[in-house]
């Protein structure tokens, strides 16, 4: 008599953001086939010990040092035995768990950098939703996985579409991807409106339940930039056969036009879950946790072309896909501090682009032969756009 297959173990970094929250999602529709098994967040250490708690989890990481140090003090939150481990360290300590299969990295910018590095290096598969640690350190991370022969399984919905969509087929027979952009909250405002707009008014996503971050990543065409530079890395392609489009509906995630014309497109619901479960789960399919597409009701797509002069963040974007070096570091450095700045209300929206333009201008672009370079890099840039800040 066969055994049941094993459980896949998998550590959540990043779990109490709305990857995270997905994630939870599908685990608890598959207990019989996941398990949690560490998670870990910035700061939000009551909500961590409450996850703990449903799911059982025995490590714990708290990356601010103020809240593991009140998490620490109140040992009862959680359940009996967690062990709880704080900082960078304590991340990256979990991201080499023994008993870990499969690493979630779902924190928001550069923070995961490491954690994902310690998971390769460990033999982990990385399951990867931060975009920013690809565009960073792409190379640097493709490495680590051929070095260790660990998985590298895209999360973020359009690269885990494009990863469904080439599976079986020879990289030499890809003519080119087309990403799809919901194009944000923005996107039938007329242009003169823009330079009105104010934060609340970027977080209003048309379709998708996000991170503040990200959300106004997806205003600004940023979000799409980014997922540029991250699929000519990932998929080892030219920057020329990077594109993207507006699709308004948010149902068509990837197009993958082959040498021969023809095209296969990935299907489904605005929702994380989807991407998610099927990294987890890969190469194994299940019953998903949301509603499937109904073709039974009217259902339309429609696609738009996106204009470079509306999104010049887009166009920032292909320039550094072209450039290479650290160019895409400078422009997501860059890029999260003018988002930052614009949140907090001390810059337009209008103005996120100029910082970046003048990031990338200021700094002179290289070939990185080590992580520290990309690194010192990341914080020049970061230097440099907040001084920049005052001019715009």
């Amino acid at each position: 008599m066969n055994s049941p297959p094993a459980k896949k173990r998998v550590v959540l970094l990043g779990a109490t953001g709305s990857i995270g929250e997905n994630t939870l999602r599908v685990l608890a529709a598959h207990p019989d086939k996941l398990e949690l098994v560490a998670i870990a967040a910035h700061s939000k250490w009551e909500k961590l010990a409450a996850i703990a708690r449903q799911f059982h989890v025995p490590h714990v990481g708290v990356f601010d040092d103020a809240a593991f140090a009140a998490a620490r003090a109140q040992p009862a939150a959680f359940p009996p035995g967690t062990r709880l481990v704080g900082g960078l360290a304590g991340l990256v300590e979990l991201a080499q768990l023994p008993a870990a299969d499969t690493v979630l990295v779902a924190v928001v910018g550069t923070t995961g950098l490491e954690p994902a590095l310690a998971a390769l290096a460990a033999g982990k598969d990385l399951a990867l939703a931060s975009k920013e640690i690809l565009v960073l350190a792409g190379k640097f991370v493709l490495a680590a996985a051929k070095k260790s022969g660990a998985k590298l399984l895209p999360v973020d919905s359009e690269h885990n579409a494009v990863f469904q969509c080439l599976e079986g087929h020879p990289h030499a027979g890809v003519r080119r991807i087309v990403l799809t952009a919901s194009g944000g909250a923005f996107r039938d405002w007329p242009a003169a409106r823009l330079a009105h707009v104010t934060p609340a008014d970027a977080l209003k996503h048309p379709n998708w339940s996000m991170g503040p971050k990200i959300t106004v990543d997806s205003a600004t065409l940023a979000n799409k930039g980014l997922e540029l530079i991250e699929a000519q890395c990932l998929f080892g392609l030219r920057p020329e056969q990077c594109t993207a489009v507006i699709h308004p509906q948010s149902i068509v995630h990837c197009l993958v036009e082959f040498n021969d014309g023809a095209m296969l497109a990935q299907l489904c619901p605005p929702s994380m879950t989807f991407p998610i479960q099927h990294a987890l789960l890969h190469p194994a399919r299940a019953p998903g946790v949301d509603a499937a597409l109904d073709f039974t009701k009217l259902l339309g797509l429609e696609f738009r072309p996106i204009d470079d002069t509306r999104f010049p963040l887009l166009r920032l974007a292909r320039a550094t896909m072209h450039a290479g070096g650290v160019a895409p570091a400078v422009y997501n450095a860059a890029n999260e501090i003018a988002v930052a700045a614009f949140l907090a209300e001390k810059i337009p929206f209008l103005a996120i682009p100029a910082v970046v333009e003048h990031t990338l201008a200021a700094l002179p672009n290289f070939e990185p032969t080590d992580l520290a370079a990309v690194l010192a890099t990341d914080t020049d840039a970061r230097r440099l756009a907040r001084l920049h800040l005052a001019h715009v």
